[in-house]
């Protein structure tokens, strides 16, 4: 398995061109074809609404909309030219969800942004979530803020043998092959747990050893409710450039409601995360 399709987010936010950047990165690390895509959302209103507005407002929106998308087109042509990878523009009018999901079934790996509520051009909010559950790909999320040179050389994976678990590992293949160090975290492992053979993640290591990854174990013990946050500090001790998680093991309205691990990761995340369900 490789990477050789990828499909990012682009919109009009201030966090844009570095998460362009960390896509144009990685798709040059594997030698992929980045596709940009840009999704224009016309605002819905009931026909008796949109009838009292005058045609001169709705055409004035229009353009503001499409000189956004093609400033947005000017920075990522910029972009991937200065990393010399393989690319192209698409620019859509839809809902961006479905028009991500749908363009996404065509990738191998769809990177999107970190919500950012202090944005008003940000059209993340809540995005990155539902292309986990919906896009049927793993999602790299790019933090709203900082720099990342280069994602994939030291990563942190998250391990607790569910399905979401051995899906990230799966999807993260290509990554976790070509990378210089790979840690594997097991959270609360019980020593007497068959799923872990007596020894936490010795199984995972064993599977990741067999497609050539060395890996360091580790276990960690916290309360439920604060899983999210020590993995976040188990990636910033390990100082990761990339964290690997299964997302929603609980429903999403759950986590939504009374938080989760995947929610909280989404939140406050600093590094890259690549996420599967």
């Amino acid at each position: 398995m490789t990477i050789k399709d990828i499909l990012v987010h682009v919109d009009s936010s201030r966090a844009m061109p570095n998460r362009v950047a960390a896509a144009a990165g990685l798709a040059r690390r594997h030698d992929a074809h980045l596709t940009g895509l840009y999704v224009i959302e016309m605002p819905v209103l009931p026909s008796y609404a949109e009838a009292q507005i005058p045609a001169e407002i709705i055409k004035a929106q229009r353009q503001a909309f499409a000189a956004r998308a093609a400033d947005s087109e000017k920075q990522f042509g910029e972009i991937t030219g200065s990393f010399d990878v393989r690319s192209e523009w698409r620019c859509v009018e839809e809902r961006c969800i479905d028009a991500l999901s749908l363009h996404a079934r065509y990738a191998d790996l769809v990177v999107a942004g970190q919500e950012d509520p202090g944005d008003p051009q940000c059209v993340s909010r809540g995005l990155a979530g539902r292309l986990v559950l919906e896009s049927g790909r793993p999602v790299l999320v790019i933090p709203t803020r900082g720099e990342f040179g280069v994602i994939g050389e030291n990563v942190l994976v998250a391990w607790n043998t569910k399905r979401e678990a051995v899906r990230a590992i799966s999807d993260a293949m290509p990554i976790l092959e070509s990378a210089n160090r790979v840690s594997v975290v097991i959270i609360n492992a019980k020593s007497d747990d068959p799923e872990n053979s007596g020894i936490p993640a010795a199984d995972i290591g064993l599977h990741l050893a067999r497609h050539g990854i060395k890996t360091q174990a580790k276990s960690l013990y916290g309360a439920p409710a604060a899983i999210g946050e020590l993995l976040l500090a188990a990636a910033r001790d390990e100082s990761a450039d990339l964290l690997v998680m299964g997302a929603y093991g609980h429903a999403r309205l759950r986590e939504t409601i009374f938080g989760g691990a995947t929610a909280h990761v989404l939140a406050r995340t600093d590094i890259p995360t690549l996420l599967a369900h």
